[in-house]
């Protein structure tokens, strides 16, 4: 199993290549690029990104329910605004586009936040100090103190951080968050001490309230199912076996929780039939529905 120090693929490359040469290091691992991972060294291998599969091929009825929620709650909170504005056309356009938007700004909002927090784990996990600029950010000061507690109190050791993993049989790539021990942890599950758990973080939702959902799951199945991993020097390894419940950490400025998620054949299985969807979405949903037919001219009745 490879060590914390060599696991993930955010280390620099061991300098640029030319465009001809054939990539060394950590030029070799795939990085993601509009929903693709493209393996280095068979430039025609193009793996589909995990998180885009379950984006274009899992439902998302809470976040339509989510959004309006969010955009009513937006409307109220600004009643003289919106009032002031309907009365100016010029206005009321600008009202419109900003209201519209409430939920694109608060998803931005939250995905500033998921990233310092990420990288605030990948430090930690690397052996590294977290960086200054997080540590004293107020905002984010909250989850790196409560993911250290969860580090100490349940005993947690990584094996692996913000690595690229790909199944090359089923024609997918994405990036783990991390790989996972905890005596602690595995002994609420009854397993044994040493057993390897996949991880993931999120930080949405409220900690007494929804904030981990099923797709979890299946993301952390498909990273279980990889083939292969890529270290930080650009090698590609085998993955350890992984048990068949995953560990979500939901982490949030007023605590967090261990939340387990399975991740094993079955959500696999559905994980593949969500890909199949969003390839159905991505090609054949394109034609499947045709032109309205118009009704035949008498002479073309004649005719036939």
């Amino acid at each position: 199993m490879t060590t914390t120090a060599q696991a993930g693929a955010h280390a620099p490359a061991a300098g640029r290549r030319s465009k001809k040469s054939e990539p060394t290091g950590a030029d070799r691992i795939p990085r993601r690029s509009q929903g693709w991972y493209r393996d280095h060294l068979d430039p025609k291998m193009k793996l589909r990104s995990v998180t885009t599969i379950l984006s274009q091929g899992m439902p998302k009825d809470a976040l339509v329910f989510w959004a309006g929620n969010l955009t009513a709650e937006t409307a109220l909170d600004n009643l003289p605004y919106l009032v002031r504005a309907s009365l100016r056309p010029e206005q009321r356009a600008e009202a419109y586009h900003w209201l519209r938007r409430a939920h694109t700004r608060k998803k931005d909002a939250r995905a500033a936040v998921g990233s310092a927090v990420h990288q605030m784990i990948e430090a930690h996990v690397l052996g590294q100090p977290v960086p200054a600029e997080l540590r004293n950010d107020l905002e984010i000061r909250p989850y790196v103190d409560h993911f250290e507690r969860f580090v100490d109190e349940w005993q947690v050791t990584f094996e692996a951080s913000e690595m690229v993993v790909a199944n090359y049989g089923e024609g997918y790539a994405g990036t783990l968050d991390y790989l996972l021990r905890s005596p602690l942890l595995a002994a609420a599950l009854a397993v044994p001490a040493d057993t390897v758990f996949m991880g993931d973080t999120k930080t949405g939702g409220e900690l007494d309230k929804k904030g981990v959902y099923a797709e979890a799951g299946l993301q952390m199945a498909a990273y279980a199912h990889a083939d292969v991993g890529w270290l930080r020097d650009g090698s590609k390894v085998p993955l350890p076996p992984v048990h068949s419940t995953g560990i979500v950490l939901h982490l949030r400025p007023e605590g967090y929780r261990p939340i387990p998620v399975g991740c094993g054949p079955a959500e696999f299985a559905a994980f593949l039939h969500a890909r199949d969807i969003a390839e159905f979405q991505r090609t054949t949903a394109k034609g499947v529905v045709g032109n309205a037919l118009t009704p035949p001219t008498s002479d073309e009745t004649r005719a036939a």
